[in-house]
């Protein structure tokens, strides 16, 4: 099956998956005590700084939960957008593991601004309202858009003057690294984000996280909400021996260029008609865009993807690591059937 509906439904890198066979050798001692976790954890340190100290986890949900129950307090809020993950895509689960309100914010492109989040910066220090705490912010967001690295430290110094955290869901954070142009720790640790959710699952990965503190108070009880979260693997060199290879040589960079390089041949196929209107900027390997109900149905035989608003046909497409020329080549020659 070939697809544009996820890129968490892509392969994984042939580096990665040899990577993971490998680790498979004699014993080790689990937990994390291990040479494959100690090499991933500096391989991490290298690329967002010293200060960076990383925990491994199984999953994105998971890496979004323990990290904002590190920056939050069961008193506290969460800031985010609307369309945000934690609120739409995880079950309620950061609400549950935090105890703490999720206040989401209504946007036209899935991107917090300081003006937005200062709206809600309100009634601090009155103990009938939840006390704002944390901004939940998704680089890149869930409408395929990405914030500049003005914006992220226009938000990040507005959040610190008022004693909060900047929590960033990197889950394609290497889509919008190739989009901008920049170094992951030039968009995280140097823009101001205070705690990261780090994967690579949509980018070449098998599974696993890194949650990534760069603050010192916040590092302190990870493990523990780590525990607490289920999220601390037994074997863990399974999921470390991945980040080596990922790490290595960019190869996290080569991947996500090859994913919005697809995507932006994809857009050009899809531009070619006047039917369709694109809903939002494509940026990286997201597609957003409206087409005629007929043409939608008649994709919809062959190729599995989501329906972002059924009652008005606007779909997301997604590319991948893996999308190749004979993908695009297909969709292209079935969409033109498609509409005639």
């Amino acid at each position: 099956m070939r697809s544009f509906a996820s890129d968490n439904n892509s392969s994984v890198h042939p580096l990665i998956m040899e990577a993971v066979v490998k680790a498979n050798t004699d014993h080790a001692v689990g937990y994390g005590d291990d040479p494959w976790t100690e090499s991933a954890e500096n391989k991490l340190k290298e690329v967002f700084g010293s200060e960076a100290i990383p925990f491994l986890v199984f999953n994105g949900t998971g890496a979004n939960a323990v990290a904002l129950q590190a920056v939050t307090r069961p008193f506290n809020s969460i800031i985010c957008a609307e369309t945000a993950h934690i609120i739409v895509d995880e079950c309620g689960a950061p609400a549950r593991m935090t105890g703490a309100a999720v206040v989401p914010v209504p946007t036209a492109d899935g991107k917090l601004t300081v003006e937005l989040i200062r709206q809600k910066l309100t009634n601090f220090g009155v103990c009938h309202h939840s006390q704002p705490k944390a901004i939940y912010l998704s680089q890149v967001s869930e409408l395929g858009t990405v914030y500049t690295l003005d914006e992220i430290r226009a938000i990040a110094d507005l959040l610190h003057a008022h004693d909060m955290y900047l929590h960033m869901d990197g889950a394609r954070l290497a889509n919008a690294c190739a989009y901008l142009n920049c170094s992951m720790r030039r968009m995280t640790v140097e823009s101001g984000v205070d705690i990261l959710s780090f994967g690579g699952t949509k980018n070449g990965m098998m599974m696993g996280e890194a949650v990534i503190s760069f603050r010192p108070e916040l590092t302190q009880y990870l493990q523990y909400y780590r525990k607490q979260s289920t999220q601390l693997a037994s074997k863990m060199r399974y999921i470390s021996a991945q980040f080596i290879p990922y790490l290595e040589n960019n190869l996290w960079l080569e991947n996500a260029m090859k994913a919005n390089t697809a995507a932006a041949k994809l857009y050009a196929v899809l531009s070619r008609y006047s039917e369709i209107k694109f809903t939002q900027k494509p940026e990286t390997n997201q597609l957003f865009f409206t087409v005629p109900a007929k043409v939608a149905c008649k994709l919809r035989e062959k190729y599995y993807f989501y329906f972002w608003n059924e009652s008005r046909y606007e779909i997301r497409l997604v590319t991948s690591w893996d999308t190749t020329a004979d993908d695009l080549a297909n969709f292209e020659a079935d969409l033109w059937n498609a509409f005639n």
